[in-house]
């Protein structure tokens, strides 16, 4: 079962479950539950899918999905992602910061990941709208991460599909910039909706894969399955959970297993488009302004 947040040509927002064919969608009848009012309500039920089915208007005609706007399937959670979880990314963090180097190579095998806040839910971005290169950096790529979607009791309810937008260069400069490389306006991506899975996710078999075009040429593509991910997600959630509290749930990404060339930097015109046919595709165009940074004297 798939959960989408919808904008109707009349701009009225609506919440609708996704068709098996991924082209057509049914609205959901949130009149028929009063304290269901978001898609956060769902998904923080004791279950979300026999309720999402329970919501469905059996009333309501099937909506052409090109007949409507995809929105970011977020309410209020707070975003937050993990890193190093595949060997490619550490192998790539080794090499983009020489001096913290052996941080990406203890984390990798150390019991406790690598998290950091990534993104509220203002600087999510939907299908369909702009992911952000900063105009201080001159290496930027998309990391196309399957992402988990945890509810404010730290279940795991769902997936989607996120794009981490990552300024290697700043962050290769100092490890201490992590938070500028990586937590700025429409610096994250999800989308296209929310899966809700009917039966357990085979993470071997689970594909997920980036492609960018730029000027209408493949300009970098790849892909990796789930079954790369040194951590599972229960792992994940454990630690995200520890010491911590998400009234408003959570939104977990897991990680990059494609990494670009380092001659390979995202362009302001590019479309990003994240792919995993268990879910879909989070297509996004690339922009970056073009500003000169403002230098004031530093102080001691």
């Amino acid at each position: 079962m798939k959960l989408a947040k919808i904008r109707l040509s009349d701009g009225t927002r609506r919440l609708a479950a996704v068709e098996s064919n991924d082209q057509r969608l049914r609205l959901l009848d949130l009149e028929q539950v009063e304290k269901i009012k978001r898609l956060a309500d769902i998904l923080h039920s004791p279950d979300p899918l026999g309720l999402t089915r329970f919501l469905i208007d059996p009333k309501s005609e099937p909506i052409d999905i090109s007949k409507i706007a995809l929105l970011a399937p977020i309410d209020d959670q707070e975003v937050w992602a993990a890193g190093v979880t595949y060997k490619r990314s550490q192998v790539a963090r080794m090499d983009e910061s020489k001096s913290g180097a052996i941080h990406y190579d203890k984390v990798y095998t150390a019991d406790r990941p690598e998290l950091f806040f990534k993104a509220t839910a203002g600087r999510v971005s939907g299908p369909g709208e702009p992911v952000r290169v900063r105009f201080d950096s001159q290496w930027t790529v998309p990391e196309p991460e399957w992402t988990l979607i945890v509810s404010d009791k730290g279940k795991l309810v769902g997936f989607t599909l996120g794009n981490d937008m990552s300024a290697r260069d700043i962050e290769g400069e100092n490890p201490l910039y992590l938070p500028q490389a990586k937590l700025y306006k429409q610096s994250c991506a999800l989308g296209p909706w929310i899966l809700i899975p009917e039966v357990p996710i085979e993470r071997d078999k689970t594909q997920i894969g980036v492609s960018v075009l730029r000027k209408g040429k493949t300009a970098f593509e790849g892909k990796t399955d789930l079954g790369q991910m040194v951590r599972s997600f229960d792992d994940l959630i454990g630690w995200l959970a520890r010491e911590n509290e998400f009234p408003n749930g959570a939104f977990l990404l897991t990680g990059t297993g494609i990494v670009p060339p380092d001659d390979f930097g995202l362009e302001n015109g590019d479309i990003v488009s994240i792919e995993a046919p268990t879910i879909g595709t989070l297509t996004n165009p690339v922009i970056k302004e073009a500003r000169a940074p403002q230098k004031e004297p530093r102080t001691k």
